[in-house]
């Protein structure tokens, strides 16, 4: 071969192997140090809670949240847990707590676990007026017994959408469409009478009165709640409205509460009515946190588009700003109208490519960007009108290098309400856990702690809920499977979640090797600021219940320290 052909092909192959080196090396960027060791958060106070159910959300969300506020949280064993349709033991639930309150601080409790067994058994299950009164004087026995423990409660309104059990396509879809007249009846606006009428000789007489019982029984049960909380039984009340919407029977059952509470002579410090349910807990919990250390942190409101405050998202019944001026009333932290003086932004973001809101993305950013240069907590709130990655701010975000390990919080997960509780929560326990911590290994505790809360929701309700539920539940159908919301995981557990688990290990390490999530972030303590960047992201991932709908996800960063 001639000198100079030989002398190419050896230039070429050295081009070759530096590329491939300097590619490496943009995915894995020189080590600054050892990753600093994974410290636990040091536990200062314990609180019993009883979850709405046992999905991730309702139950581990607030686990991972009491790790970065400094407290245990203790939950029933899973024997007593409800699963997916079969309801929990309340029984045994009611014994386990009247027992794990010693030692307890509070008490953070779901009255449709207590009484119920769940959420799900909630929405088909009515109660009689004797079985309320038993949970009633349970109740007040708890009290009794520790009268210095105090008792967060929280209780959903029955949403919209029929029981199971009325399973007729045509009579749900009947019932449907006489609640919202009947809601806009009640609401003063003028609706076809003619049409109520012709609805009610359609549904059969058993499925209407069943459906109506159920709101009856409900009103009956949080009124009698209510007067607990005046009664100094409960510490304080939430009245949760699950998936609403803005005219309904739901909203007239709602709005009799609020007349009820009213006469008790009750103000929100006592009994608190807001839009969600999932969230509640954590929401109850970064409360607490805020009372504990005197914490009242200011918030600014942002959003990506003007017409984001007025949008009302699918399955709720009121906008994203009536939303989050909820949240940030019942998380004990302040509204404030300037941003220079808040302590945390949060930031709406509502994207819908058909209304051409894409566009919003490039002034998002510069907003994020100013107030990540100023040193403000960010909680991100990354919402799509139809549930797809192409709406979502994050993918743009690492796009354009954003340092995501800087954000507070991010959530992008189902309704709105579900979103911007769980986000304002965790900044608000991250807030107020690192302003309030004395040492600086404390702090690191924290943030290890806050990074694997963060990286978890975006590694779920980006990668996970705008992607790879699409191309999970089409495998599943492919392998013959037509109800991806009734999986028989007992006999295919492993293959649905080895499948679950390729899919997201993909994304994962296209992530964790972005720019954007090695960029490294400060964190301000009570007595300085720590220089943190993300080193490596592990992740364990599986269904918890035989659906597709939501996965169990806990994220385990390595994180560097650096100078």
């Amino acid at each position: 071969m001639p000198a100079n052909k030989t002398l190419a092909l050896s230039l070429l192959t050295l081009l070759v192997l530096l590329s491939g080196f300097a590619l490496w090396h943009a995915r894995h960027p020189a080590s600054p140090g050892q990753p600093l060791p994974m410290p636990q958060t040091h536990l200062q106070e314990k609180i019993s809670l009883l979850p709405l159910d046992g999905r991730p959300p309702c139950r581990q969300f607030v686990i991972n949240g009491g790790k970065i506020a400094g407290i245990e949280i203790s939950v029933p064993p899973s024997e007593l847990q409800d699963y997916y349709s079969l309801p929990g033991n309340a029984p045994g639930m009611r014994e386990w707590l009247m027992s794990d309150l010693y030692g307890s601080n509070a008490a953070i409790i779901s009255i449709d676990q207590l009484l119920h067994g769940g959420l799900l058994a909630a929405r088909e299950k009515n109660a009689s007026h004797e079985e309320v009164d038993s949970l009633i004087n349970y109740l007040r026995q708890l009290h009794e017994k520790h009268p210095a423990i105090p008792l967060y409660a929280f209780s959903i309104l029955p949403r919209l959408t029929p029981q199971d059990s009325i399973d007729g396509y045509q009579e749900r879809k009947d019932l449907v469409a006489y609640s919202r007249l009947v809601g806009k009846k009640a609401a003063g606006l003028e609706v076809d009478e003619e049409e109520i009428k012709q609805l009610e000789a359609a549904i059969p007489p058993q499925s209407l009165s069943a459906y109506l019982a159920h709101f009856k029984e409900n009103e009956y049960l949080n009124q009698k709640l209510i007067d607990l909380a005046k009664e100094g039984v409960l510490e304080q009340l939430v009245l949760g409205q699950d998936d609403g919407e803005a005219y309904s029977i739901p909203n007239i059952e709602k709005s009799a509460l609020i007349g009820y509470i009213d006469k008790s002579g009750l103000d929100s410090s006592r009994v608190f009515l807001t839009h969600g349910a999932d969230e509640i807990a954590l929401s109850l919990l970064a409360e607490i946190k805020n009372s504990r250390t005197g914490s009242r942190p200011k918030v600014y409101l942002d959003c990506n588009a003007p017409g984001t405050p007025e949008k009302i998202m699918p399955y709720m019944a009121v906008d994203m700003e009536t939303t989050a001026r909820e949240k940030i009333a019942l998380l004990g932290a302040e509204e404030t109208s300037f941003p220079e003086e808040a302590d945390i932004i949060l930031f709406l973001s509502a994207m819908d490519n058909k209304e051409d809101t894409l566009q919003s993305r490039a002034g998002s950013l510069e907003k994020l960007q100013s107030y990540q240069a100023q040193g403000k907590e960010i909680a991100l709130v990354d919402l799509s009108q139809h549930f797809a990655a192409a709406e979502c701010l994050l993918p743009y975000l690492i796009e354009e290098n954003f340092p995501v390990g800087a954000l507070a919080a991010y959530s992008g997960w189902n309704t709105a309400s579900n979103s911007i509780g769980t986000a304002l929560s965790q900044a608000i326990l991250s807030h107020a856990a690192l302003s309030s911590c004395e040492s600086e290994e404390e702090a690191i505790a924290i943030s290890y702690a806050q990074s694997a809360f963060l990286q978890g929701r975006i590694m779920e309700d980006y990668y996970y809920l705008k992607q790879d539920i699409d191309e999970v539940n089409n495998s599943l159908k492919k392998a013959g499977y037509t109800n991806t919301a009734d999986l028989d995981l007992e006999h295919n557990y492993r293959w649905a979640t080895a499948l679950l688990q390729k899919s997201m290990q993909a994304h994962l390490e296209l992530y964790q090797n972005t720019a954007a999530a090695r960029a490294p972030y400060k964190v301000k303590w009570k007595k300085g600021e720590l220089t943190l960047a993300l080193h490596h992201l592990k992740i364990d991932v599986s269904f918890p219940w035989p659906r597709t709908f939501e996965i169990n996800l806990m994220a385990y960063p390595e994180l560097y320290r650096l100078p």
